[in-house]
Parts: C-alpha cells; structure tokens; sequence
C-alpha cells in the first residue's frame, strides 16, 4: 500500500505545487460546496493512480484542489462506500493520500437517515461518535507500521477541539445544530424500520452508509477530524416515509449552504486564530 499511496501522492503533486493543509470529503448531495472554492486544478479520480472509481449519483468523482476561505484545501467530490463493492482499505485509500499531501485536519459529510425522535429533516448533525456496523474494517489484515499502531486509539474519533468550534460558530450565528451518534450500515438498501429501531436502540441518532471507515483511517494516521451529518430522512415511528436517493440529495443540497458556511467558519476561526489542532 505505501508504493500505491505514493504514486498517487506523485501524480497529483506533479500537477500542482499546492500545499493543501485541509482535506473535505463531500457527500450525497453536496457537491456544490466546491462552488465556494477558488479552484485551481480538478483531477478525475480515474486519472489518479490506484484511486476507485465513484459509481454513486451525486458523487462526481473528482478530486480538487484550491482555496476555501483563502486556506488551501483538497477536496474530494465524491466518496466511495461499501455497497459499490470496494472493500473498507479501497473506501479509504483516498484519505491516506490526502494525509500524504500534507493535510493537518479532515473535513467529513454525509447525508444520514435520524432515528433521534427530536430530529427534523434538513437539520444538521455533528457526529461526536459512531457505531460500525459494516462487515468489514480498513485496518483488517496485517499492519503497516509506517501508517499508525496496530490497535489505534479510539477514545476520541472526533476532535474535541475542532467540535467545540463549530458549535461555537453555530451558537454565535444562531444556527440550529444538533449532536449526536453515527451508525454506519452497509446499504445500499434504505434501513427497514426494524433497523432504525434498532439503531436507536443500541445508541445512535443517526444513520448512513459511510464516513465512519474514513474516520477509522483518520484515527489510526493521527489525522484530527470533524464530521458533519444532513439529517435527509427520518427512521422514527410514525415519521418513516417512502424516501429515494434522488430526494435524499434534494434535501441535502437545500442545507448545504448553511454546512457550507459552517465549515468555512471553521477553517478561518483555525487558521486565523493559529489554534494547535491535535486528535
């Protein structure tokens, strides 16, 4: 894996002499953020050695590289999950080139189902920590000690520090945002109300199809993140509806402004303020 992590890493810096100190990656739906980038280079991720190749509506597959509230970021537009066939290292294979780029900080969002009956469709959610409930795990096999431990820390998945900020900026600026737990299911079918059920259940407010394998990357590589969750759908008794993916990104793109604005907050209260940022 560190010979593929390093002809990607040599292919993406042979077009560009950007130094990205923040990687995003953009889920279902909010793909527009990048509207908001001073863009300098967008690279198709099948140009990109060894990178998977997006098959998912509304994830592009791109990877760009710019501007984001004057701090240079690297963007991925468009993920890959388990349900397209990749295995969880595949899905996540991407972040460790990012971290290889250089980057200090990891920006992550999705589109969720919430299963917390205080919820509201198009609310946003902060994921202070998760439940894996997909078959499979990105540091399964043997260890690469170049790339983190063995057994990786996972007491604190999310930045602290970086979440504090955001709810900090959404106290200030009066936006509603909730908190809460993130289980992460295989899909691609939608969850059955037995399911959602059971995922509130065992703990979590919310549900979805990825971000917690990235996270698992995130930890093991010391790379400090914050994830950011559009609650699209509900899986509360009585709230439960007929949903699609077509819908799902409908709603995400509807409160994508406001994530918009919340993660470029975020990286001016970090780079302004000059903050030690560390897992």
């Amino acid at each position: 894996m560190l010979e593929q992590i390093q002809k990607a890493k040599n292919y993406i810096e042979s077009l560009t002499d950007t130094k990205p100190l923040v990687g995003i990656v953009l889920g279902s739906g909010l793909g527009n953020l990048t509207t908001n980038i001073e863009i300098e280079i967008s690279i198709p991720y099948e140009k990109i050695p060894h990178f998977p190749i997006s098959t998912v509506e509304g994830h592009q597959g791109s990877l760009i590289i710019g501007k984001l509230n004057g701090i240079a970021i690297v963007a991925m537009k468009g993920r890959f999950h388990y349900y397209e066939g990749y295995t969880a290292q595949q899905c996540t294979f991407p972040i460790r080139v990012l971290h290889a780029l250089g980057i200090k900080q990891l920006i992550l969002s999705n589109a969720s189902g919430g299963v917390n009956n205080t919820f509201e469709i198009g609310d946003i959610m902060l994921i202070n920590d998760h439940i894996n409930l997909l078959p499979d795990n990105p540091l399964r096999g043997k260890n690469i000690d170049e790339l983190g431990p063995r057994f990786p820390d996972m007491s604190e998945p999310y930045s602290i520090k970086l979440n504090n900020i955001i709810k900090e900026v959404a106290s200030t600026n009066k936006i509603k945002l909730q908190e809460g737990v993130y289980a992460a299911l295989s899909g691609p079918t939608y969850e059955t109300p037995a399911e959602y059920n059971y995922a509130r259940i065992i703990g979590a407010d919310a549900v979805g199809m990825s971000t917690v394998p990235e996270v698992i990357v995130a930890n093991h590589i010391g790379l400090p993140c914050v994830a950011l969750s559009i609650i699209t759908d509900l899986g509360v008794k009585g709230k439960i509806v007929e949903i699609s993916h077509e819908e799902v990104q409908e709603i995400a793109k509807n409160s994508e402004p406001i994530m918009t604005f919340l993660i470029k907050e975020l990286l001016a209260t970090i780079y302004n303020l000059r903050l030690e940022i560390k897992n």
